[in-house]
């Protein structure tokens, strides 16, 4: 087989802001952030929704990572906190072609490797980095005498950005491929940033101000509501983050959601609920169109309620898919014009 490093082309490497073979580094955040908000620093080095692509006719592909430990999250299993699964195809034709990930706990450096086969013909892949543990290194091999080419371009090429709670970032998916964010983002064929973080994201205006700096941003999606400590940071925080974001990106359509798992304290989340919907209100009351609000709480439906989350809080794999499915007909809207199904109400 010929194997190469991912930083090394026709390899494409996406939704990381740091990405560097020799330093072993494949960060989410710019190292100037990491020194900035030192709360972010170990989340911040996270390869949550970090992709790798390709395109190649090869009948086999094998993939070598190193993370840097392999540590024991109570709510996820290992192909969620330390794998990364593979995709072949774009939208909502692409097929999960399996996973790779460490078989047992630990907290020294780890190295695993798998061999997927696929059929013949050129197909785009994607590689979903892990959640948890720390990327080191990855290398993928296909067959000596295979076509190996850069894949297509997003349909979507600026990205999505979303920035949240431990939600966002996918806890609690049984592997990156099922988070709310990839599947939403893999069925639109879009790009995207996680800046989802756990317990930390709380609407600061530095990473509101961080989040105003990205370049190009194709819909900004914001759900911090859980980090808040209570309702009153929350209201303290949510408009003002907004509004700093709205200010360099004037046109972009922002969606702020709510949370989704509102049974364990209704009327908390009522409460934080009506903070969110009141940043809408305002915004479109001042003539702001592309300013949108999801009451988060009808995301998991009517029933079974209880089967969507690990613990009460966090999605397993059939909340996520509600999730995505509740959000993608509204971003196929605004990306595309289309329908898709039934948004919510304002």
């Amino acid at each position: 087989m010929k194997i190469a490093p991912i930083t090394e082309s026709p390899f494409k490497i996406y939704g990381l802001a740091v990405a560097d073979r020799e330093t072993r580094k494949y960060y989410r955040l710019p190292e100037y952030m990491l020194e900035r908000m030192p709360q972010y620093d170990f989340l911040g080095r996270r390869s949550v929704g970090g992709r790798v692509r390709f395109a190649t006719d090869s009948r086999k592909i094998y993939i070598r990572m190193t993370l840097d430990a392999c540590r024991e999250d109570i709510n996820i299993p290992l192909t969620g906190s330390a794998g990364a699964d593979v995709y072949l195809g774009t939208g909502r034709d692409a097929k999960y072609l399996g996973v790779v990930a460490p078989g047992i706990h630990g907290d020294t450096e780890i190295t695993v490797e798998k061999s997927f086969t696929k059929g013949p013909g050129l197909e785009t892949v994607t590689v979903n980095l892990p959640r948890n543990d720390l990327l080191l290194g990855m290398e993928i091999g296909v067959e000596e005498d295979a076509v190996l080419r850069e894949a297509p371009a997003y349909r979507v090429p600026d990205p999505i950005v979303f920035y949240g709670s431990s939600i966002t970032e996918g806890g609690c998916a049984e592997r990156p491929g099922n988070a709310y964010t990839s599947l939403a983002c893999r069925w639109l064929d879009a790009d995207y940033r996680n800046f989802g973080f756990s317990g930390k994201a709380r609407g600061e205006t530095e990473f509101a101000e961080f989040i105003a700096s990205l370049p190009k941003i194709s819909v900004f999606v914001y759900d911090y509501d859980h980090n808040a400590p209570d309702a009153e940071h929350l209201r303290a925080t949510h408009e003002r983050f907004f509004r700093i974001v709205r200010a360099a990106h004037p046109e972009t359509p922002i969606l702020l959601l709510s949370r989704p798992d509102t049974d364990k304290d209704p009327a908390d989340a009522a409460a934080r609920r009506d903070i969110i919907r009141a940043t809408c209100e305002r915004a479109r009351a001042a003539g702001d169109e592309n300013v949108r609000f999801l009451d988060g709480g009808a995301f998991f439906g009517p029933e079974g309620r209880a089967e969507c989350t690990v613990d009460g809080t966090h999605p397993n794999s059939l909340g996520f898919m509600r999730m995505a499915q509740s959000l993608y007909p509204v971003l196929a809207g605004i990306l595309y014009g289309e329908t898709g199904g039934a948004c919510p109400p304002l």
